[in-house]
């Protein structure tokens, strides 16, 4: 869960038209749909597992106690800018702040009075960004206590998760959805396997003991160097991991140099699919593709445009977020017969 710091929160309808004369303004919650700028400030978060709400309000608390200021997105200004907590199954727990530019004295008080409120954080680190949005991935994450990693566990298997990692935010229900991932594959141990879009090689390593060999790739460098690493740590030998841009890697000479694949495993981010990607899918022609989605609308759009050579044999649907519209979707692409 990330959540945002604001000086200037949501104001319901109510506070709006009353007398009542709001001075405190911060807010440490999540942002309003079609408001980048305001932040709805909440107290209780129910799609997190405890301790996690007693830590974003302890946080808000603390740094009101120590006249911290919370950032206005508007204006580009102010100290505190987001707050990351990551839980995982094996109890793990990642504690990220984001500042908005150094300031040594009170970035060091609010971290260590959280680190002392909450001895059970695994992961206690930082970020000072001071860009105009507010991703990580291009940040130095500053590991200020314990590791700079949590892990998390399937099927006997352990992956190291960093900061800027990807991983399946619904653990249990990623298990279920590995499962039939590996099940469509329907791997016999011979089968070379090609995994786009890897991340950090979760699914690779998943179906990497019923397959021959499975090759990641992935566009984020940290995520190839953490899923070369799980593999190790995992005792992992029969899979192999590139980084570049997918639509750039993977080309007639990546394909030469490793062999045409039996099974091709696609796993897109919400976008799908580049038609560069597609196009060499089509030419490639594996008897089998597996294409998992988070976004049904662009899985479709990219399955009329296999529809030339492959047939969706089996579909099914995996309800990661539970009480919203979003699903995880896993269908099955056969070559069709001459």
């Amino acid at each position: 869960m990330e959540f945002s710091f604001s000086n200037s929160k949501w104001l319901t309808l109510d506070q709006i038209k009353s007398d009542e004369i709001i001075e405190n303004r911060n807010a440490l919650g999540f942002h309003i749909p079609g408001m980048w700028d305001k932040i709805l400030d909440i107290d209780a978060c129910f799609l997190q597992r405890d301790p996690s709400n007693d830590i974003r309000n302890y946080v808000k608390n603390k740094a009101e106690e120590l006249n911290l200021t919370f950032f206005n997105n508007r204006h580009k200004e102010g100290f505190l800018r987001t707050l990351m907590l990551r839980t995982s199954s094996t109890g793990d727990l990642m504690v990220l702040l984001q500042f908005f530019y150094e300031d040594q004295t009170n970035r060091e008080l609010l971290l260590d009075a959280v680190s002392a409120k909450f001895p059970k954080i695994t992961s206690l680190q930082y970020v000072i960004n001071s860009k105009g949005n507010d991703t990580i991935y291009d940040q130095d994450v500053i590991c200020y206590q314990g590791n700079d990693y949590i892990f998390e566990e399937m099927e006997g298997l352990r992956f190291k998760i960093n900061a800027k990692s990807f991983y399946q935010t619904n653990s249990e229900q990623a298990f279920e959805l590995y499962k039939i991932t590996r099940e469509f594959a329907g791997l016999t141990g011979n089968e070379t396997v090609f995994d786009l879009y890897t991340g950090t090689g979760t699914i690779a390593q998943f179906v990497s003991k019923k397959a021959k060999k499975v090759i990641g790739i992935e566009s984020v460098p940290d995520a190839i160097e953490a899923a070369k690493e799980n593999a190790q740590f995992n005792n992992i030998e029969n899979t192999e991991f590139y980084v570049g841009d997918m639509k750039k890697v993977f080309n007639d000479d990546f394909v030469n140099q490793h062999g045409i694949p039996d099974v091709i495993i696609t796993d897109p981010p919400r976008d799908g699919m580049h038609k560069d990607v597609i196009k060499q899918l089509l030419k490639i022609s594996a008897d089998k593709i597996v294409y998992v989605s988070c976004n049904s609308a662009t899985q479709a759009r990219d399955l009329e445009l296999l529809d030339v050579d492959y047939i969706v044999s089996k579909s099914q649907a995996v309800d990661m977020f539970p009480q919203t519209f979003h699903v995880e979707n896993v269908v099955l692409l056969e070559k069709r017969s001459i």
